[in-house]
């Protein structure tokens, strides 16, 4: 506040400003000649009121702020210093009108900040059309994610946003970022709780991986149809051709072991092409070449059909458990339309596109498995022959940066001599000649893929084609 005893000087000055405020009001000024008499009288009162320029400068332009207010008027600044205080920020303004004394810290800095009745939450309630929020360090944004501060900054700038918006769009940012994909374990699969589509569900093939899978889809309340060549499953309708299958139900999955297997399921006598409609929709989960996949999509299409190809990465026990990682690419609205049923058959999913880039992905994927594997057997195998503990090998694998489900199970099966299948000897052998011939089309060199397939070749002439694919170690040992 500025106080009323400021002395002779003091005021001299006050009604200086007041002049010319009077002055500056009028629409009509006198002439610049009498302008510029009324300034230099103003100035030469100024300076004989300032025995000490420097404090009574702050005390002037301190006088002018309160006077300014008091008047109403606002637009227009006054005194020797006002260019300089036009040109600071209204923080900087307000500093200055505050009746401190130079270097003395202020009594309140919470006074400098926004009052609590705009905090975040109250800005963000309402319509912000003519705000911009510019958050302090002493009030921090609430109830949102610290990872996406910056989002919420960035958001500032627009007018006509609320908080609750922006919330939820910091959720669909965080499902959406990478490749789309559906994740049951962040999701619903694995406490159970999916709500079911209520399309017709079909099934086709119930080797090792499909029985698991057509478990978890009725586990999950889905309405499923199947057909196998050699045996029906408990639950579930039994359709007594493929075709049969594709024409009572709205989405048909099939999972069979390899191309020549594909091809028969669909173009086959009573196949799923003569079961193919305008709107039904059929997705194929067989590990197969891009050749093959795309084939099969040519032909259903041209049916009026829907075609997605959704081969699965894992083994049996993954199946059982629901913890597939399924590969999709093809009919993108297909691909949503099975988002239940790939919740309840795996832990993830990633769409990945046009047909055949999901069967090129998955060859790769196989590729790698199962040369890791073929390495697994080769190194147990040169520790045995060396006379070094294979127990110990394995512990030494555990503890270091190999350390898997994967690696673990395998090479018990191998101290404990059971190969019971979990993922066919056969087929990782086929993915391996497939995932070759895939290097081969595009001229890229395959050297390990092709080391570790001869290895499973000779596994295979040792009758080991029925067992599970760490019995490649076998193929060390004869």
């Amino acid at each position: 506040m500025i106080k009323i005893n400021k002395g002779k000087r003091f005021q001299q000055a006050v009604d200086a400003v007041e002049e010319f405020l009077r002055r500056a009001k009028g629409k009509d000024q006198t002439s610049s000649h009498n302008s510029a008499d009324d300034k230099n009288r103003r100035n030469s009162s100024e300076e004989r009121s300032r025995p000490n320029s420097g404090d009574e400068k702050r005390k002037l332009s301190l006088s002018e702020g309160k006077v300014k207010k008091n008047v109403g008027e606002g637009k227009k600044r006054v005194s020797s210093g006002s260019s300089e205080r036009g040109s600071k920020s209204p923080l900087k303004r307000a500093q200055e009108q505050s009746p401190r004394k130079r270097g003395r810290p202020p009594k309140d800095e919470k006074d400098l900040t926004i009052p609590e009745s705009s905090t975040v939450k109250g800005v963000m309630a309402g319509p912000m059309a003519a705000f911009k929020w510019q958050p302090t360090v002493s009030e921090p944004v609430k109830d949102a994610d610290p990872h996406f501060h910056h989002f919420l900054l960035s958001q500032t700038e627009k007018p006509a946003v609320c908080y609750q918006a922006i919330t939820k769009k910091l959720k669909i940012c965080e499902e959406e970022t990478g490749s789309t994909s559906i994740q049951a374990a962040d999701s619903t699969a694995v406490n159970g709780s999916i709500t079911p589509t209520d399309k017709k569900i079909g099934f086709l093939g119930l080797g090792l991986m499909g029985s698991g899978i057509v478990s978890n889809l009725l586990k999950m309340g889905h309405t499923v149809t199947v057909w196998n060549r050699t045996a029906e499953k408990e639950g579930a309708r039994l359709g007594r051709t493929p075709a049969e299958v594709v024409s009572t139900c709205d989405i048909t999955f099939a999972c069979v072991s390899d191309p020549k297997a594909a091809k028969d399921l669909v173009l086959g006598p009573s196949g799923v092409l003569q079961g193919i409609r305008p709107g039904k929709c059929y997705v194929d989960m067989s590990t197969v070449d891009a050749d093959t996949v795309t084939e099969l999509a040519q032909v259903i299409v041209s049916r009026g059909g829907r075609f997605l190809e959704a081969p699965v990465s894992g083994n049996q026990q993954l199946s059982n458990d629901g913890m597939l990682v399924i590969l999709a690419a093809g009919d993108r609205g297909l691909y949503e339309d099975c988002s239940s049923c790939f919740q309840a058959m795996g832990k993830t999913s990633f769409f990945l596109g046009e047909v055949g880039n999901a069967a090129k992905m998955m060859l790769i994927v196989n590729m790698v498995q199962g040369s890791f594997m073929a390495t697994i057997a080769e190194g147990l195998t040169l520790a045995q022959v060396t006379g070094q503990s294979q127990q110990t090998l394995l512990d030494i694998l555990n503890q270091g940066q190999l350390a898997s489900i994967f690696l673990d199970q395998k090479c018990q099966n191998i101290l404990q001599g059971n190969f019971k299948p979990d993922f066919y000897l056969k087929y990782i052998q086929k993915d391996l000649r497939l995932a070759i011939a895939l290097g081969d089309a595009v001229n890229h060199p395959t050297p390990m893929a092709a080391a570790a397939n001869e290895v499973y070749k000779r596994a295979k002439a040792l009758d080991q084609s029925d067992n599970d694919m760490s019995a490649v170690y076998r193929a060390y040992i004869h």
